[in-house]
């Protein structure tokens, strides 16, 4: 048995154990609904450490190896309760996982020629569709179904655009996609203007979706293009912070211009440090 077996069934074993007659009264007492905030968290410690990865840090010294480890601990532990009511177990799950990977990749597994691309990209789509329609019995889905309704906003309007576009419902050019941000922008206007609520919440939406839409045309997710910015924010927010504490004074001691003054020094400060380093991600067409 390799070393990743014989640890897999270790894990196994402790929480099999766990939620055993003599086990941890803590562990024993979750449930699915319970343990979902702790599955969200391990998933962005997670992203926090892949971050960290991102913006230059040596994988062996970051945490990432152990919230792996969290997370993972948290897949067992939903096993193990599903293992409980006869539904699945552990085993079904990476089988069912493993079967997946192969049947979507028969350029790999199977008989089928080799692709890339946009041929791989279609040949993908064709694989999902025809697994959704086993999984409804025939009846008529939609090229949309399979994007999680629970999940964040940007990665749902992404997704969602990608769908779309396999289907041919998408622009040509980048220009197209940009000129209808600028249209957005020009009708979020408008409705400031009117001063309507409903309507101002509706176009910002609609400019908010014309931006994720146009970062799949420059190959950025907007996740970590949004992510990268925020971090970029708290950074010279807080160098700005320090400017101040050094004279004695707080933010909200100063005018705009002196804390744009002080922004703007931040700014060069980090980058000349080498703190601002932006980063992007390519969308993958077969995820």
């Amino acid at each position: 048995m390799s070393r990743a077996a014989q640890q897999l069934e270790r894990i196994l074993q402790i929480m099999a154990r766990l939620r055993g007659a003599d086990g941890c009264s803590w562990d024993k007492s979750q449930t699915p609904a319970s343990l979902r905030p702790y599955l969200v968290e391990e998933a962005f410690e997670v992203l926090g450490e892949l971050d960290r990865i991102a913006d230059g840090a040596d994988m062996a010294r970051t945490a990432l190896c152990e919230e792996l480890g969290d997370l993972l601990f948290q897949i067992v532990f939903h096993a193990q309760m599903a293992e409980e009511q006869g539904a699945f177990a552990f085993a079904d799950v990476a089988q069912a996982i493993s079967d997946k990977i192969e049947r979507r990749h028969p350029q790999i597994f199977g008989d089928a020629p080799p692709c890339e691309g946009e041929a791989l990209a279609r040949q993908w789509a064709a694989l999902k569709a025809e697994e959704r329609a086993a999984k409804s019995g025939g009846q008529p889905c939609s090229a949309l179904d399979g994007v999680p309704e629970a999940a964040p906003a940007l990665m749902r309007a992404e997704r969602l655009t990608e769908k779309a576009s396999r289907v041919g419902f998408d622009w040509q050019e980048r220009a197209q996609v940009r000129a209808k941000l600028d249209e957005e922008l020009t009708e979020l206007d408008e409705a400031i203007a009117s001063g309507e609520q409903e309507a101002i919440e509706a176009e910002l939406g609609d400019v908010l979706f014309s931006v994720v839409n146009l970062s799949r045309f420059v190959a950025v997710h907007p996740e970590d293009a949004l992510r990268g910015a925020i971090r970029r924010f708290e950074a010279r927010f807080r160098h700005l912070e320090c400017a101040l504490q050094c004279q004695g004074k707080r933010p909200s001691d100063e005018d705009l211009d002196a804390l744009e003054a002080l922004w703007q020094e931040a700014k060069r400060a980090l980058r000349a440090a080498g703190q601002e380093g932006g980063r992007t991600v390519a969308s993958d067409p077969s995820s």
